[in-house]
């Protein structure tokens, strides 16, 4: 697989993915919950200039599970 751009975004977004899913199958768990508490980060940019208006709402939600997962993903990245 050729090592560019796009490929370490797929790594990106496929970590976070495999981490969103490892963070709810492991809220089950009571002894791991420290480790699926997630903090929340939110961006609303708006703006109604007459003619043209837009409302946007982004939340992104980490927890260290899909931190670890994220990280694994740089790392296998890196290993190709």
């Amino acid at each position: 697989m050729k090592k560019n751009g796009w490929t370490l975004l797929l790594f990106a977004v496929l970590g976070l993915l495999a981490g969103a899913l490892a963070d709810r199958w492991l809220k089950e768990v009571p002894s791991l919950s420290a480790l699926t508490r997630s903090a929340e980060l939110q961006w609303s940019p708006a703006a109604d200039l007459g003619v043209l208006s837009y409302s946007l709402d982004l939340t992104l939600n980490f927890s260290i599970v899909s931190l670890v997962c994220l990280v694994l993903a740089f790392w296998l990245y890196r290993k190709l």
